[in-house]
């Protein structure tokens, strides 16, 4: 395991090598994960292109950080990691929050984004009605008690069966997130608003989702793919919020074209 000091805050991450001419894709998690989701893309990329990945804070491995914190300071989490790892002009795959952190960055620092992949996410997601509910919940009785209502909106019912255990561990993996980093994570979602910014986004840019998302639906996403010029969108079929997880192979083979796409003369792994 890797672990760095960056703005006072202990960051888990994880570099996957690849020659040196390769592309550096940077993949930012969900609210409520850890970077272990990304495990069925990473791995059918691994070797063609160089890979970051890490936990925010407040999830996974990673310090929650002082409280209250923002998408901002997410943002310069990530650009203090790159810059230790002295990465320039990657692509940034961001899901959900991720994205949110992802067009942060593309803002605040345009010389580490070459491109953006935004998953499952917008230019604002929710109100401050449902992100206040939320937190009401869990401060009251915990994640548990949301568990079911997050993953009808993360996981096509087929997905859901009780058989799966796979469903089983994802809805461990939001139990176990620190209550805190969880917390703080929802309030940052909830004051974001990027809506001018990313109309000022100037990489190559794909907006992807999954044609069952109930966290942030297709309508929602092409609104931001719209909004960004240029931009992409491309829909995942038989898919929720999580395509990595749910739909890893439909997802890799989108990032796949579109990496060919923006690299001049390279051709598909």
């Amino acid at each position: 395991m890797q672990f760095a000091r960056i703005n006072d805050v202990t960051i888990h991450y994880q570099v996957i090598g690849a020659p040196a001419d390769r592309p550096m894709v940077v993949f930012i998690n969900s609210l409520g994960t850890d970077f272990r989701i990304w495990r069925d893309v990473v791995v059918r990329l691994a070797g063609d292109y160089a890979v970051v990945l890490y936990d925010k804070r407040g999830h996974g491995l990673s310090d929650v950080g002082q409280l209250p914190s923002s998408i901002e300071d997410h943002a310069t989490d990530l650009a203090g990691l790159l810059d230790l790892l002295s990465v320039k002009n990657a692509v940034i795959c961001g899901l959900s929050v991720g994205g949110l952190i992802a067009q942060s960055l593309a803002q605040r620092r345009p010389d580490l984004v070459g491109a953006l992949i935004l998953c499952d996410t917008a230019h604002k997601i929710g109100t401050a009605e449902s992100w206040n509910a939320r937190i009401a919940a869990v401060e009251d009785k915990g994640i548990g008690s949301i568990v079911d209502a997050v993953m009808e909106r993360w996981f096509t019912p087929a997905f859901r069966r009780p058989e799966n255990t796979a469903y089983s561990g994802y809805c461990n993996m939001l139990t176990r997130q620190p209550v805190e980093g969880y917390l703080a994570a929802c309030a940052a979602i909830r004051d974001a608003d990027f809506t001018e910014a990313a109309k000022a986004i100037a990489v190559p840019t794909i907006c992807i989702v999954g044609d069952q998302d109930g966290s942030t639906p297709p309508d929602l996403v092409l609104s931001t793919a719209r909004l960004i010029p240029g931009a992409r969108y491309e829909v995942i079929r038989d898919c929720a919020h999580i395509p990595c997880v749910e739909q890893p192979e439909a997802l890799t083979a989108i990032i796949r074209a579109f990496l060919t796409s923006i690299s001049p003369g390279e051709s598909s792994p």
